[in-house]
């Protein structure tokens, strides 16, 4: 059977990370591009890394590691 791409609990702190790496980016962009700085979308784009690194956490923790 093939396994899955996260195979360690630790390695889903990355797909958490990437969303809040993304959320820091898309701020910056707009803080130095000198446009007006949309907050609740870098929030939102913050609250959802760490509701999927959590995610991912929880799916390959809860798998049967055959």
């Amino acid at each position: 059977m093939p396994r899955h791409p996260i195979q360690h609990p630790r390695n889903a702190l990355v797909v958490g990370a990437m969303f809040v790496v993304i959320a820091i980016v898309y701020w910056w962009t707009q803080e130095y591009g000198f446009h007006l700085v949309d907050y609740a979308g870098v929030t939102l784009l913050a609250v959802l890394g760490i509701a999927m690194g959590l995610m991912a956490y929880v799916l390959i923790a809860g798998s049967p590691s055959d």
